[in-house]
């Protein structure tokens, strides 16, 4: 599991960015990443797969309840799920919970290389980010300078990403 904040801005030579400019892209590289990954792990599944992730991804708690009593009836004793509750501090019964669980564990079922494509997504934009720094150093200034920047929302934070 990785996280985007600003030991990655670091990483990937970015860390000196404006404070209000980590945010924005943080949340920016977050919505590429989500983008990138769901595209590559879309290459291979059916319709019908695609059509029953997407309604876990929705919470529809019809299709998640039916996907917990075939695959996971004992969820709540998986480590999996009991981390995920530690990490979210939600109630075992908690819908937003449940979605999340099935959402990895359906990943794990249907893409067993998601958490290999997320990495290697990572490290493709890692690389692209690197070799535009400059170029994106220069637009941050340029946008500063003209008085451009827009407003943040207060409190955004990219989430954790597994």
């Amino acid at each position: 599991m990785f996280q985007l904040d600003d030991k990655f801005l670091e990483d990937i030579g970015l860390g000196d960015l404006p404070d209000d400019q980590k945010r924005a892209f943080l949340q920016h590289i977050y919505e590429e990443l989500e983008l990138r990954v769901g595209t590559r792990l879309s290459d291979g599944l059916s319709d019908q797969q695609l059509e029953e992730f997407e309604k876990i991804i929705d919470r529809d708690q019809g299709v998640i309840e039916a996907w917990l009593v075939e695959h996971v009836q004992d969820y709540a004793n998986d480590e999996v799920f009991q981390r995920m509750q530690a990490a979210l501090k939600l109630e075992p019964s908690d819908p937003a919970l449940k979605a999340e669980y099935v959402a990895t564990k359906w990943l794990e079922v249907n893409r067993p290389d998601y958490r290999d494509v997320v990495k290697s997504v990572l490290d493709e934009l890692k690389a692209e980010i690197m070799s535009n720094r400059d170029a994106i150093l220069g637009s941050i200034a340029e946008n500063q300078s003209e008085g451009s920047v827009a407003p943040q929302e207060e409190n955004q934070q990219p989430p954790e990403v597994s």
